[in-house]
Order: structure tokens, then C-alpha cells, then sequence
């Protein structure tokens, strides 16, 4: 791969930035390049012979590998690394005829991932066609029950996990993020009129309705609650934290950070203009909730799930510094270098001690925490 190539990939993929930080922070940079490194040499020596990282049922744990690998701020002016080739070589041979890149289940989460990490090779020919394909079968996967083109259930318009719906605002936002990436394939090529496209109506309509802002969403279970207004649940009526008892008898659904960041980013990745009002209502409320050292709304569930969805969503957002209630200013790219630094293990590796999500996984987690630090470093 060239380095023009690999630079382009990195900047539609959001870990390069093109505009160099106000002020830069040496010492602190080397030291996320080093947790960088370390992260890293960790993940490639868990790499299978085949070329998978962590479980060979899910593809997703090596797109996100390979993703970090990729994400190398020192790798735009070097070949593909072996470990990156023998990675998408793995994920090509899991694509299924229908174009799915999955294997024993999960289809919609692993495909999106997958297609995520194979735009970042840098619009080389040999990936072009699978891409399409995995393009292909990430739209396919939109729910859509009963009447086409209708609201027929909460989950119209969104995306699952594929082998058991409904929707929920994870694998949605994964899924209008590869799509996104994805569009420069369709870019200078006659045949892409051709190519289905996402409803990204009823994407919004389904992101809408996963956010607790009754200005927008009219669903009995919202709340404009002071704790929850504009935040995020996983999916319409439910969430994966505990309620809110407000009193009287009223109960809320809790927002929390991850899935706020993730609504977000389907936002953003949905073109909707910054000024709307589901964009500044999610943006008070996770500046309100800012915090590196939980999950804010579950705890240490997720937390580093929710560092790198953070960290992707801010920097794709461009967004420098969070003001919490009590008026101070956070750089969140220093605070979550930092917190990083206290987490990572001596060789290398990060893990959750909670094992929700798979946490427990310290390639996953690994995984997680490198790209969270890929994006931190860009703008130090």
C-alpha cells in the first residue's frame, strides 16, 4: 500500500486529522505513542496462524484488530503491516455468498465492523469487490417489519444483530459508520447507480426514537427528566441501565454515555445538520455526563466499548474539550491518555474486570483501547 493511500484511508476513517492541535503536549503524545506501541505488540502476538485475533466466531474481534493496527499514527509511511494483510485475508475467506463476513451468528455486528476495517486498506482493487458485497448486505439489514416504507414497530428503520432482531442503537451506529466510509467506492463509478442505498430516513427515524427528548420523540416511555434529557437509550423502551425512579410513581429510562455517543455519531454519519436539536441536546447532555473513569449511567459496564466510542465520536465531532455543570473545561483527550496509562497491563494489554460484553476479553478490550488512544493522539 502506498502512503498516499493509507493516509486518505486514515482520513475518512477519522484517525488522521488534518488540521494539527492548538497546542501540542510532546511529552504526553510519546507517552500515548508508547501505550500505543505496547497495545499493539500485544495484539499482534495474539494473532492466530489463520490470521484472526481472539474468537474465531466473530469476525468483529479482528476487524477491530486490524483496525488498530491500521490506526498506527507511525504506519502512514510504511507498507501494510504482514499482520494486517493476513487479517483481511482471514476476513475475506469468512464472506458468505450473500456478502455477509460472519460465521456462526451475530451477521449484521460482524459484517459492519469487517466493512469498516477493509475501507481503511486505502481503496486498493483487491478489496473493492468485497466491499461492495459486505456494503450490500449491511443495507439489506435494516428491519423494516410489516408494511414497507411504514412504521410498523419501534425497530423499523434500524439495524440489529442480524441473527435475532430487533434493532438497537449499537449495531446501528456501526452500521451508518461503515456505510459512510464505505461511500468513496461508490465515488467516479458509473455502476454505483446501481448499488441499493440505505433508507437514512428511517435510520433517523429509528435513531430519533432511541433518544429521551420529547421535543422530537413522542414515545410514551421519554423523559425530560433533568438526568436524562437528550441522552440515549440501546433501543426504543428499553435500556441497558438501571431506571430512574423520579418520584410520584414515575419512573425513567436511564441514558447512558455509550449509547450517547454512539446516537451521536449515527447522527453526524446521517448528515444531519450540527444546529439540530437532537445534536445539542445529546451534546448538553454528555457534557453533563462527561467522565474517564466509568461509563456514565452504568458504571464500569462496557467502559471500554464506551472509551472508544467516545473517543471516535469527539474526534470525528471535532470536539476539543466537554464543559460539565460546574463550569471547568475538560481536554478529554489528556483525561482518557492518562486514565489509559493507570489501566494498561505490564504486557501490554488492557481488560475490563467486569465481564459484561465480553470485557474479560483483553484482545477486545485491547482492541478498544488502542483505537480510543489512535484518536486521543491525533489532536495532543
Amino acid at each position: 500500500m502506498t502512503r498516499r493511500l493509507l493516509t486518505a484511508a486514515l482520513l475518512a476513517i477519522g484517525l488522521l486529522s488534518p488540521v494539527h492541535a492548538q497546542t501540542t503536549d510532546e511529552s504526553l503524545r510519546n507517552e500515548v505513542q508508547s501505550a500505543i506501541d505496547k497495545g499493539l505488540r500485544y495484539l499482534k502476538s495474539k494473532q492466530a496462524a489463520d490470521g484472526f485475533f481472539g474468537s474465531a466466531d466473530h469476525p468483529a474481534f479482528t476487524a477491530l484488530c486490524v483496525m488498530a493496527i491500521m490506526g498506527d499514527p507511525r504506519a502512514t509511511d510504511k507498507p501494510m503491516p504482514t499482520e494486517a494483510l493476513k487479517a483481511y485475508s482471514w476476513l475475506l475467506k469468512n464472506q458468505k455468498p450473500d456478502g455477509g463476513i460472519y460465521r456462526i451468528g451475530l451477521p449484521n455486528y460482524n459484517t459492519s465492523l469487517s466493512l469498516t476495517a477493509l475501507t481503511m486498506a486505502g481503496r486498493e482493487d483487491k478489496y473493492r469487490d468485497a466491499i461492495l458485497r459486505a456494503r450490500r448486505f449491511v443495507i439489506g439489514g435494516q428491519t423494516d417489519d410489516g408494511v414497507k416504507g411504514e412504521l410498523d414497530s419501534p425497530g423499523d428503520g434500524g439495524i440489529g444483530y442480524g441473527s435475532s432482531p430487533p434493532s438497537d442503537m449499537s449495531n446501528s451506529h456501526f452500521a451508518l459508520e461503515a456505510l459512510h466510509h464505505a461511500r468513496i467506492y461508490l465515488q467516479d463509478d458509473p455502476a454505483a447507480k446501481n448499488e441499493p442505498q440505505l433508507n437514512y430516513s428511517a435510520a433517523i427515524d429509528f435513531v430519533t426514537r432511541c433518544q429521551n427528548l420529547s421535543a422530537t420523540n413522542r414515545s410514551t416511555w421519554v423523559s425530560d427528566d433533568a438526568r436524562n434529557k437528550g441522552g440515549f437509550v440501546y433501543r426504543p423502551g428499553e435500556s441497558k441501565a438501571k431506571p430512574d425512579d423520579l418520584g410520584n410513581g414515575k419512573v425513567a429510562l436511564r441514558s447512558y454515555a455509550s449509547m450517547g455517543y454512539a446516537g451521536l455519531l449515527s447522527l453526524i454519519y446521517a448528515d444531519i445538520k450540527p444546529n439540530d436539536q437532537r445534536i445539542t441536546a445529546v451534546k448538553e447532555w454528555l457534557n453533563k455526563n462527561y467522565s474517564v473513569t466509568e461509563n456514565p449511567g452504568i458504571g464500569n459496564e462496557g467502559l471500554f466499548y464506551y472509551y472508544h466510542t467516545m473517543a471516535k465520536t469527539l474526534n470525528v465531532a471535532q470536539i476539543d474539550f466537554l464543559q460539565t455543570a460546574d463550569g471547568q473545561r475538560h481536554n478529554w483527550r489528556a483525561d482518557l491518555a492518562k486514565q489509559m496509562f493507570n489501566l494498561q497491563k505490564e504486557d501490554g494489554s488492557w481488560a475490563n474486570e467486569n465481564g459484561r460484553w465480553m470485557e474479560k476479553d483483553s484482545v477486545l478490550v485491547t482492541a478498544y483501547a488502542v483505537l480510543a488512544l489512535e484518536h486521543a493522539i491525533r489532536r495532543l
